[in-house]
């Protein structure tokens, strides 16, 4: 007698977990270097980027944002929209301080990875918020 469980292929399993697995590490690493590169072009220091909190301080400081919002992410509830609200501002202030468009700014908010690896891997320069 042949029960669902002995049909179950869990290797199949484990190479879709494995895949999922690499493409986000291969993410994850892409990030790191995007940011570095994007710390670096504004005069902070690069490793700050692999720092869990201190690297949302310091973009805080490129973007020209009070680190002190940082203090709204620890209020439940407000923290969602908090997070929300902040993830637009940083980006289309991130896309101001490289001095690049809305249509850049867009592309920051719902394609994060990819548009800061062309900031950071881009021949873009770091101007500031307040020109």
């Amino acid at each position: 007698m042949d029960n669902y469980t002995s049909s179950f292929n869990y290797t199949a399993l484990g190479a879709a977990l494995g895949a999922y697995t690499a493409v986000i590490a291969v993410i994850g690493i892409l990030s790191i270097i995007a940011m570095w590169r994007i710390f670096t072009k504004a005069g902070k220091p690069g490793w700050a980027s692999i720092i869990p909190i201190y690297n949302i301080v310091v973009m805080f400081q490129i973007v020209e944002l009070s680190p002190w919002l940082i203090l709204l992410f620890f209020i439940p509830i407000v923290n969602i929209i908090a997070m929300i609200v902040l993830v637009i501002m940083i980006n289309i202030r991130l896309a101001k301080a490289f001095d690049k468009s809305a249509g850049f700014a867009i592309g920051l908010i719902f394609l994060n990875s990819i548009f800061m690896l062309i900031l950071g891997l881009g021949d873009s320069k770091y101007v500031g918020i307040s020109k």
